[in-house]
């Protein structure tokens, strides 16, 4: 739900002296693009953490709050995985700004999990951008929703979302599918309820 990469590119560019564009967007999973020396990826990212607050200063993808909201409403379970604690030293920092970013910017949850192997959760379906834990939720029959990104587009079955909107759909269908049917809203939600501004 967060962007990361801008995020991360505008930090590397301040860093490095660089106009941000000079960095592609388009980029592959080891962002190898941009010309990172070995183990720098790690320093730059521990830096942008603990340095730039990255994560507390990220943007929020375009339409993630307000689809989350949507299948909230409609009784769908919202378990938020992440992996913020790969850098050393940072834990507290990292699992802090994660959860005030999630507040800060209205994003609905039940759970908010840190772990790198996302099948471990036991969700009825993911959605991850990344190709290695696209790959192996699914070789253990996960139902997973590849959420579009220049590093994933190797993989080609199953289903694929370019935006939120689409991520909602598809949840919206697996949901009916597997339950006959979704609300669009549960009964006793005040739709126009000031929750947002709370």
């Amino acid at each position: 739900v967060g962007d990361h990469t801008r995020r991360f590119r505008e930090i590397v560019a301040e860093l490095r002296g660089l106009d941000p564009e000079s960095l592609t967007l388009d980029r592959s999973w080891d962002f190898h693009e941009w010309g990172f020396e070995p183990d720098e990826y790690d320093r730059l990212h521990k830096q942008a953490v603990t340095e730039f607050d990255m994560i507390r200063t990220m943007a929020v993808i375009p339409g993630a709050a307000d689809a989350l909201w949507r299948l909230s409403d409609a009784g769908i379970w919202i378990r938020i995985i992440t992996h913020r604690l790969y850098v050393n030293w940072a834990h507290e920092r990292a699992v802090g700004d994660t959860a005030a970013w999630l507040d800060e910017h209205k994003i609905p949850y039940r759970d908010l999990c840190f772990l790198g192997a996302k099948p471990e959760v036991q969700a009825d379906a993911y959605i991850d951008d990344a190709p290695h834990n696209i790959t192996a939720l699914r070789e253990l029959g996960n139902s997973v929703i590849v959420f579009d990104q220049p590093y994933n587009r190797h993989i080609t079955d199953g289903p694929r979302a370019r935006d939120w909107a689409e991520v909602e759909a598809i949840v919206s269908e697996l949901a009916a599918d597997r339950f006959g049917h979704v609300a669009v809203q549960l009964p006793g939600i005040d739709a126009g309820s000031d929750r947002l501004l709370q």
